[in-house]
């Protein structure tokens, strides 16, 4: 009986001992377990402090990095054409906007790269192009303007949606070194500023936003006026070249024109209204002066645009003059250029260009696919011998073929009537020069 208990008892012990041992064992395995995500843990944490990357603990943040699509440098887009004078070439980003100097030396550009361009249009024709940076700080300009001057420049800023200023000081060497202003003038717009501008007069700066506001103020950044241009929303707006009328249009099919008046002392007076240009069957996408501000041309969603005299009195109630209509192929968005001397009107239709004679409104040229995106700026230099367009990263220069044209057709006419011999002299030597001018486009081609 003694035995059979002590067989008994040493099965138990044996049992309990089992017992004990697995439970040590899953307890183990647990803790173990356990540990291996603490270190998963740690392990994140330390590769974020020290850079390290454990390869064997696989946390989510490095799969992320694994997972993440490696982004390709976008192509540069191509184009050719026999009247592309050149193309420039600097911007790392897509260029928003153009503005030529009022003496015609600079041509002036920004980026989304947070950079303005300074560009000497006299190397238009180089096979080098070189440019001045303006390095534009915590932020990007998306418009820029020159000052009358040439010395100086705005800028609209995207994030701060106010404006800069910049002044520019020419060294011993002849480039230049860019200062910002102090301050920003502050912020008054509750909508995207779509276009600003300096009157030729220096007295006062526009700005204008895609609700119904624009903004007068004087070179200090102090508001004079604000005009609301009931319009729904402004499409665009811009200061005439003599520096006295702000014109905007929109949503309606007119174009609202308001003088800026000012004193004989130079004191700020009012914002008055001084005339629409009605016409248009659909909303106004965007107008354009020459450089005398007596024409106008606009250019409308109702696939139509029109030139217009608004040399006339407006004060004794007198309304602008249509001098004709012309019709293009609409393709959002729409810009127009009318060329400093008003015999070229040029349209951008989403990424193309169609360039018509002013005096009859025949379509004369046409540049499809100029830009990967669609158009965003287009302008004429002052002496209206180039056209230059963005809507990418590049800046397209065009020879102005048609304002030549429009030259000799127009001089001849007037020497068929001339009865001066000194006049017939001056418009023989304009018919050659333009000719010549015209000639050594087609010669370098060629």
């Amino acid at each position: 009986m003694e035995g059979a208990a002590l067989v008994v008892v040493s099965v138990l012990l044996g049992l309990l001992v089992l017992a004990a041992l697995l439970a040590l064992v899953t307890a183990g395995g647990r803790k173990t377990q356990g540990d291996e995500q603490m270190t998963g843990a740690g392990g994140t944490e330390n590769q974020a402090a020290n850079g390290e990357v454990s390869e064997k603990v696989p946390g989510p943040k490095k799969q992320k990095q694994q997972l993440r699509p490696r982004k390709d440098k976008a192509q540069q887009h191509t184009f050719t054409h026999q009247l592309l004078a050149s193309t420039l070439k600097a911007h790392s980003g897509n260029v928003t906007c153009l503005d030529f100097s009022s003496n015609g030396k600079y041509l002036a550009s920004c980026a989304d790269d947070r950079t303005i361009r300074i560009w000497s249009t006299k190397d238009f024709l180089d096979r080098e192009h070189k440019s001045l940076r303006a390095n534009v700080e915590l932020d990007h300009a998306t418009l820029v303007r020159f000052s009358p001057d040439s010395r100086a420049f705005i800028t609209c800023l995207a994030n701060g949606e106010t404006i800069r200023v910049f002044k520019m000081v020419k060294k011993d060497d002849g480039s230049f070194t860019f200062s910002a202003a102090p301050e920003d003038f502050p912020k008054k717009h509750k909508a995207p500023i779509i276009n600003i501008g300096i009157a030729e007069t220096g007295k006062f700066i526009m700005t204008a936003s895609s609700d119904t506001n624009i903004f007068v103020w004087d070179l200090k950044g102090e508001v004079l006026s604000n005009i609301n241009t009931n319009q729904m929303t402004n499409a665009y707006a811009a200061v005439s070249p003599c520096g006295r009328f702000v014109a905007s249009c929109g949503f309606t099919p007119d174009v609202k024109v308001w003088e800026v008046c000012f004193s004989k002392s130079g004191d700020f007076q009012e914002v008055a209204r001084a005339f629409d240009l009605k016409g248009h069957s659909a909303g106004v996408s965007s107008f354009s002066f020459s450089n005398d501000s007596r024409r106008m041309a606009t250019v409308s969603k109702d696939g139509t645009w029109k030139l217009w005299d608004t040399d006339v009195e407006y004060k004794k109630q007198q309304d602008p003059y249509l001098l004709l209509t012309g019709k293009f192929e609409v393709m959002e968005p729409c810009r127009i250029a009318l060329s400093p001397d008003a015999r070229v009107v040029a349209i951008s239709s989403g990424s193309n260009i169609t360039v018509y004679n002013a005096s009859k409104g025949e379509k004369e040229e046409e540049f499809c696919n100029v830009h990967s995106e669609a158009i965003t700026d287009l302008a004429f230099d002052v002496n209206c011998r180039f056209l230059v367009s963005t809507g990418d990263r590049a800046i397209r220069v065009f020879h102005n073929t048609v304002g030549y044209q429009a030259v000799i057709e127009e001089m001849k006419v007037r020497l068929k009537r001339a009865t001066n011999e000194g006049m017939k002299e001056r418009l023989r030597q304009q018919i050659a020069d333009s000719q010549s001018s015209l000639d050594s486009v087609y010669a370098k081609k060629d």
